[in-house]
């Protein structure tokens, strides 16, 4: 985190010592601002933070093997060359297994990067699975910003209304498991003055695109407004920037740790998801591609006190995540078991499918990360910063990004330097609060130019546009 020190907000964060190696390169960000300027690379590169002592105060939470304190005629030690020799038969049969086996560890992982195959007749949204992951079946659903359902069928070829005469809880519940929800929220009646809509049908099928059909006539105009999750909410309504945060401040903020150690930010997004910045999971570098080599933390906001960790099922990157531009940088992930919501875990809102953050919109970004470029520095405490919404075609000017910012992204900060996200803060949220008074993920911290500088604002993923892809993954990995 980023901040403007001769501004009146916020005011200076706290920082505690962190990496002590260098980060893995990564490579140019296509664009050039000429052939003497610096390379723009991405800052928040995947880097687990030095590693501190931590508490965990949750039952469950993994703890350190304890040392052995003496022989005695315990097994537990190991001494002289015979130990050594033991050890040493040990070391070349872990080798071996890893040569062996180490590909088929990461595979799961590795093949939900890869693209789906589908055949040459497929129909999508018809009900009926044609590609291998099935992917024709999974952009078929998405939501308005009033909470409008609309449904694509195979028989219409677009998204449509879906009337809310014959609509019932239990089709509610079977939409959001669809979408990966498990259960719905709430659902009512909409007003929609759309002269086609979709009328449920009655048929018994697994999915909402297969049990409605078109219709002209819809009572009253009133369609069908779903809401999958309760999301989007603050214990409390206060915010301070620059100081630490408190429980509940920020219920959604997930602290990702790659084999033990802080490395990027996260946001809880449903019971078993975590959405986050595909950089965090270089594809070069296998191990951050094992789902067991990391812990998902929240409900925390300190990395002092550490709750029972949440433990990853599938690591799911962008197939089109590009590491030379960041463009589609984001990533899935799911959870081996659901979160358990209180005051302090909530889920945020994900955007409408037209949702639109205009520039100038102030928001949030929060995080662990280092409180200044190149510092060896990062935050103990979770931290956020205001940070204004950036008008795309300031941010790709000939002197900020010349062009580099993708319709995937947008840029947030202050023209001027100072508030800024940094690294650590890697795959966190940068959230907004809408007229409903809901907090919803406008982006996720991707990269930029140093950290703080002046025309050199953060970059975020743009969740709206990355939408399909996060509705479609986690209807292919629902629980």
């Amino acid at each position: 985190m980023e901040h403007d020190q001769n501004s009146d907000c916020p005011p200076p964060y706290y920082s505690v010592a962190v990496p002590t190696q260098p980060p893995p390169e990564y490579g140019e960000v296509v664009g050039a601002r000429g052939m003497s300027d610096p390379p723009s690379q991405p800052y928040y590169i995947p880097q687990p933070m030095a590693h501190v002592n931590v508490v965990h105060v949750s039952q469950g939470a993994p703890q350190r093997r304890k040392k052995c304190l003496s022989c005695g005629n315990s097994s537990c030690c190991y001494g002289g060359s015979g130990g050594t020799t033991l050890l040493l038969v040990l070391l070349a049969i872990a080798i071996w297994l890893g040569v062996r086996y180490g590909p088929s560890l990461v595979s799961g992982s590795l093949s939900e990067m890869e693209k789906d195959s589908c055949p040459s007749n497929t129909v999508e949204c018809d009900g009926r699975r044609d590609c291998k992951l099935g992917s024709d079946e999974t952009n078929c659903v998405r939501f308005r910003s009033n909470g409008g359902l609309q449904v694509k069928t195979s028989s219409a070829g677009n998204f449509l209304p879906v009337c809310y005469s014959g609509w019932n809880k239990g089709l509610a519940d079977q939409t959001c498991a669809q979408l990966g929800f498990r259960v719905s929220h709430s659902t009512s009646s909409v007003k929609d003055e759309s002269s086609t809509t979709l009328t449920v049908t009655g048929k018994t099928f697994n999915t909402i695109q297969d049990k409605v059909s078109v219709n002209s006539s819809c009572p009253n105009n009133e369609t069908v407004s779903l809401q999958c999750i309760n999301c989007g909410r603050q214990k409390l309504s206060r915010i301070i920037g620059g100081s630490a945060a408190n429980l509940g401040d920020w219920p959604w903020q997930v602290s990702l740790h790659f084999q033990r150690s802080h490395t990027c930010g996260g946001t809880l997004i449903a019971p078993d998801f975590v959405v986050t910045a595909a950089h965090c999971f270089p594809r070069k570098v296998s191990s951050y591609l094992v789902p067991n080599n990391w812990h998902v933390y929240v409900g925390m906001v300190s990395q002092m006190v550490l709750p029972r960790p949440y433990m990853v099922e599938k690591i799911i990157v962008h197939e089109s995540y590009d590491d030379k531009t960041n463009n589609y940088d984001i990533t899935l992930l799911k959870l081996t078991q659901r979160v358990d919501y209180s005051n302090n875990i909530q889920p945020v809102c994900l955007p409408a499918y037209d949702k639109i953050f205009s520039p100038g919109t102030r928001c949030w970004t929060s995080g662990f990360g280092t409180t200044e470029a190149g510092a060896a520095h990062g935050s103990t405490n979770l931290m956020g910063v205001s940070v204004d919404i950036i008008d795309s075609s300031v941010c790709n000017s000939n002197t900020v990004y010349n062009g580099k910012v993708s319709q995937n992204m947008f840029c947030a900060g202050d023209m001027e330097g100072g508030k800024d996200s940094c690294q650590g803060d890697s795959g966190g949220p940068l959230v907004c609060k809408d007229s409903d008074q809901l907090w919803y993920l406008a982006g996720v911290t991707s990269w930029g130019d140093s950290c703080g500088k002046r025309d050199r604002p953060g970059v975020y993923s743009r969740v709206s546009r990355l939408l399909p892809w996060i509705y479609s993954k986690m209807q292919q990995a629902r629980p």
